[in-house]
């Protein structure tokens, strides 16, 4: 099952890493080679020797250790493995990866680290619930790393409640899953777009809309996981290990999307664009003044997806969004015809547990023969995934 694959495995102090020692022996049954890198309190609680005689490698431990054939370790591991596994992940090395901290081999390992990375958390229920932790989770699952929630139950510790380490099955398959969807995109370049764009009107106010970017960032992320060279084009400001290119405007949208577009494979228009922006930005502030009235001239905008629609290949694929208040499915069926695009993806944004800053979403995935593809109400990420298979026809 993971027959060639290279697995680093990083184990952090704390009383779960003895269980470690059955998730590199089920690595090893199932083919892979598995290099181990531990914290030094890691070892108080499982000895090298055991790591070293079941993943039959040197356990690396020490960041200034002897260098081989003058490469550093930490670069030279980030560079050859195919996954990193961080297991038991202690509230200390999850905070200090989210912070981009590097005082040890592990640490140093996760920032030079470009390809999937798991963490497996396992601590006290109260350092678990601690917001600056569950803070620098979410910043770590920002950037597109997944994790493998504790379970509750009965605690070393002695408390009862979530923080023991996920069973190491879940881990396994967890694993097994990522290496298996890392390749369904590898060798496509994938263009993104994510959140409203802001059209100027003076120094310090702007036109635009509800979007937060959350439906484009999630599509990034999974086409990024699934082996895709990925440029995430977005009006929300984020850091992940793919090309980011920050724009505001749909003027700005539309250099960057022509700029991106000419070799890539297909084109996910999620932004919403705003249809109009002010024919004239005034330099300073507008001020107040006694008439209860002021009248702003707005021009119209060029429509992004239209235009590159004319311009694309016959092996190029285009997927536009639709967000609509009424008549979703009438609007979605006149707008794939006008805009030229091969699928086209409409949500009805009138609703108050789907669509803009919502976890959730529930589309129609429609494409240029009529065919409609509904998904139910889900998270985005979900969607996501469905919307990337129309690219690998899974």
């Amino acid at each position: 099952m993971l027959s060639g694959k290279n697995i680093l495995l990083g184990i952090c102090g704390g009383i779960a890493a003895y269980k470690i020692c059955f998730l590199i022996r089920k690595f090893k049954q199932n083919g892979a080679n598995v290099q181990v890198v531990a914290t030094p309190n890691a070892l108080n609680f499982v000895t090298k020797l055991t790591l070293q005689t079941l993943s039959q490698n040197e356990v690396k431990v020490d960041e200034f250790e002897k260098i081989k054939n003058f490469s550093p370790e930490h670069i030279s591991f980030a560079d050859s493995s195919d996954i990193f596994v961080i297991a038991p992940a202690t509230a200390n090395t999850i905070s200090k990866i989210a912070n981009g901290i590097c005082d040890n081999l592990l640490t140093s390992v996760a920032c030079a680290f470009t390809k999937p990375m798991i963490f497996a958390p396992a601590m006290n229920t109260n350092m678990w619930k601690n917001s600056a932790v569950q803070k620098n989770i979410q910043t770590l699952k920002n950037k597109g790393f997944r994790f493998c929630d504790p379970e509750s139950g009965f605690l070393a510790c002695g408390y009862n409640g979530q923080g023991r380490l996920c069973d190491v099955e879940k881990i396994f398959n967890k694993v097994v899953e990522t290496l298996k969807n890392g390749s369904k995109l590898k060798g496509k370049k994938i263009v993104v777009t994510a959140g409203g764009t802001r059209e100027k009107i003076d120094s310090v106010r702007f036109l635009s809309n509800y979007s937060s970017g959350k439906m484009g960032i999630a599509i990034a992320d999974t086409a990024y996981n699934q082996g895709a060279e990925v440029v995430l084009i977005s009006t929300v400001k984020t850091s992940k290990p793919y090309k980011v290119v920050n724009v505001d405007s749909a003027l700005e949208m539309k250099d960057a999307v022509e700029k991106e577009f000419s070799d890539s494979n297909c084109l996910i228009m999620a932004a919403a664009v705003a249809d109009y922006r002010a024919k004239e930005i005034a330099e300073q502030k507008i001020k107040k003044t006694d008439e209860d009235e002021i009248t702003l001239t707005f021009v119209k905008n060029p429509d992004i997806l239209k235009e590159i629609c004319t311009k694309k290949g016959l092996e190029q694929i285009v997927i536009g969004f639709c967000a609509e208040s009424q008549n979703l499915i009438e609007n979605a069926k006149e707008k794939i015809l006008a805009k030229g695009c091969n699928f086209l993806v409409a949500n009805d944004i009138s609703r108050k547990d789907t669509g803009f800053s919502s976890d959730y979403n529930e589309v129609l995935i429609l494409d240029k023969n009529g065919n409609i593809n509904k998904l139910e109400k889900t998270l985005k990420t979900e969607i996501a995934k469905e919307i990337l298979k129309v690219l690998y026809c899974d």
